[in-house]
């Protein structure tokens, strides 16, 4: 399962049709504190998360994250923004397992997916 965070619906909304592409089982919240009650109670596969959310930020979210035994393995890919070496240097820094920028190609992001859980690759 692959839990999304983002709070900008054509951001979700192009997830979801990539996902379903992939035939992963998915689940979508809009902010940090959703996604971290998302996390302890589905453990999903892998978490793809924006930076810049309402409640919890990115950073916050994979700081609590990772201080909890029951989420600390789940790999956690930031899908943000910012672009740029030093913002992808940060944010590997924080404990992120990846990073992709926005707006993002389609493939690159499957196979980043694929890289994470392992799903067969599907032209989209």
């Amino acid at each position: 399962m692959v839990l999304v965070v983002d709070d900008d619906e054509d951001s979700l909304t192009l997830m979801a049709y990539i996902l379903e592409q992939l035939s992963c089982e998915t689940c979508f919240v809009a902010d940090g504190l959703a996604a971290l009650m998302a996390a302890r109670q589905h453990r999903p596969n892998l978490i793809l998360s924006d930076i810049h959310l309402p409640q919890v930020d990115g950073y916050g979210l994979i700081q609590q994250l990772r201080a909890d035994a029951q989420t600390q393995a789940i790999p956690v890919v930031a899908v943000t923004a910012l672009a740029g070496q030093e913002n992808r240097d940060r944010i590997l820094s924080a404990g992120f397992d990846g990073y992709i920028s926005k707006p993002f190609l389609i493939q690159p992001l499957e196979h980043l997916i694929n890289q994470f859980i392992g799903v067969p690759q599907v032209a989209v």
